[in-house]
């Protein structure tokens, strides 16, 4: 017991004065928070993208492999365990981890920059409009959930067929041993409570920006840094209320109202914009993507200056705000994936959020381009405003505006909430229910950080939000390789001890489920 006080102590300790200090010299000293932070920024993009790339890519592929593998008949819990939640919920909840508060602020904008900003083709064209949703459905496409995928299989697999504690340190134990118990296991739970502090912080800054530039747009509040810390400081006090009281039903409420939300939202931009074009558009641009998949994970076009500018600014971001996120996403994702087969897990994780964020991108980038092209100041508009521009000029402009605002302040409510849960767990030993306390401290850290990004990152905000998520990835990302590592040893050896191949030992299998089931007996 003192020895799990004092890990906690620990882990909590560090990683509080970690955060402390940035937020104390980011408050004292915004302006060179910001250029430091866009400094190191830009030299861990420009030194280490193709590292970035490659990860993405053989994570990706390790992924796949492993859904059609013999290791893919294990089960994500003990063999008699069966899922806690039905197919249909399973999915909608993977659904729910897919949507965030990141879609509905690039739904539009992203598409729209990078057809007026294209990687290689020219600007404003047919080919940029192609160019633009294949680039799209590649940010929010397989690669990121390959790795919140390969995170929250090393967790589950871990803490729900091994029995260790819900810690990122403990599914290395079979590459580190009982290191993982000591001051080297403190690092990496560190190392994955940083990511994920910067990680919804981020989340949390976009979001407080596109809130601001909503209520700009619809009754002309000023959009500046005052009126976001406002609005951070709004929000906070409501998801701090919900996670010291543990109104889990609250959250549970709200996370089904985003989810009506964003399908009511959805739908209508659907139907009111160009339905038809949405729809060709979608079905070419998934088969390009496809098509591309493989040369587009690796080219990081040192030979292409346009094309490599342009990655910087948007691919090497993302795979940094997604590397982030990554414990975070993983965490929730293995806590409702307990008796799920592994092949079962990795088709649902790669395919279903990946699915959802085609068709989402899809309705709001070509009505968010068909609408610039016949209101051309939506072009001209920050990507926090470019939304509510776009729909402006849809009947039902009001309604829709309003929809879509509620649904940003909740998405804020709901992801902080969850975060401050996840901390929370994070620095308690795994516990599924964290001191109301931690969750407060976790929970003013996240906001504190939002607003400190915000201050650095001058008029849009947005460069000091980039620059963390990318220098917070670096160190978090060998730890996920360490996790991809360490799961296939321990996967591979418990396969090769129930003879699984792909045409199964059956006699074995027979053996090994009655053992198990006398087990359950004697207990």
């Amino acid at each position: 017991m003192m020895q799990n006080k004092k890990k906690f102590s620990s882990v909590f300790t560090y990683a509080s004065i970690i955060v402390g200090v940035l937020v104390l010299f980011g408050a004292v000293f915004p302006n060179q928070f910001g250029k430091v932070s866009s400094g190191v920024g830009a030299w861990i993009t420009e030194t280490f993208g193709w590292y970035y790339m490659t990860v993405f890519t053989l994570i990706l592929l390790f992924f796949i492999f492993l859904g059609f593998s013999p290791i893919g008949k294990l089960k994500l819990g003990k063999p008699h365990d069966k899922p806690e939640f039905k197919t249909i919920s399973w999915l909608t909840m993977l659904f729910s981890a897919g949507m965030g508060i990141g879609l509905v602020f690039y739904g539009s904008a992203e598409p729209i920059s990078h057809y007026l900003a294209p990687p290689t083709a020219d600007a404003e064209t047919k080919a940029a409009l192609a160019e633009a949703m294949r680039s799209t459905f590649f940010h929010y496409g397989f690669h990121p959930w390959a790795v919140y995928g390969i995170v929250a299989l090393a967790l589950a697999y871990s803490q729900f067929r091994k029995g260790e504690l819900g810690l990122i340190s403990k599914t290395l134990r079979p590459v580190l041993g009982d290191k993982v118990d000591g001051p080297i296991g403190n690092v990496v739970d560190v190392l994955s409570v940083f990511a994920t502090i910067i990680g919804v912080a981020v989340s949390l800054g976009i979001g407080a920006m596109q809130i601001n530039g909503g209520l700009n747009y619809l009754f002309g509040i000023p959009n500046n840094q005052l009126v976001q810390g406002i609005i951070i400081a709004i929000v906070t006090v409501l998801f701090l209320y919900s996670a010291w009281s543990g109104l889990s039903k609250g959250i549970q409420y709200l996370s089904n109202l985003n989810m009506l939300l964003a399908g009511l939202l959805f739908v209508a931009v659907l139907i009111l914009g160009p339905t038809l074009l949405i729809f060709n558009m979608m079905t070419s641009a998934t088969g390009d993507y496809l098509n591309t998949l493989l040369y587009n994970s690796l080219d990081v076009a040192p030979l292409n200056e346009q094309k490599h500018e342009w990655m910087q600014s948007w691919t090497i971001y993302y795979w940094g705000w997604w590397m982030s996120w990554s414990p975070f996403v993983g965490i929730f994702i293995a806590r409702i994936s307990r008796g799920r087969s592994i092949r079962e897990f990795v088709l649902a994780v790669l395919f279903v959020p990946t699915i959802v964020s085609i068709f989402w991108f899809s309705a709001f980038g070509l009505t968010g381009v068909e609408v610039g092209l016949n209101v051309p100041a939506i072009f001209e508009m920050p990507p926090e405003t470019q939304l509510f521009g776009i729909l402006n000029e849809l009947p039902l402009s009001v309604i829709l505006s309003v929809v879509a605002l509620v649904l940003i302040a909740s998405f804020f409510i709901t992801s902080a909430d969850s975060a401050t849960f996840v901390l929370g767990m994070q620095t308690s030993f795994g516990t599924l229910s964290p001191a109301g306390f931690v969750k407060i401290v976790w929970g003013l850290a996240l906001s504190a950080i939002a607003y400190v990004l915000l201050l650095s990152g001058g008029e849009t905000g947005l460069n000091a939000l980039q620059s963390a998520s990318i220098i917070s990835a670096l160190p978090f990302s060998v730890v996920v390789i360490l996790m991809a590592v360490a799961f296939y040893k321990d996967a591979n050896q418990e396969r090769k001890y129930l003879g699984l191949t792909l045409k199964p030992d059956k006699k074995r299998m027979k053996e090994y489920s009655d053992k198990a089931k006398s087990n359950r007996e004697l207990r």
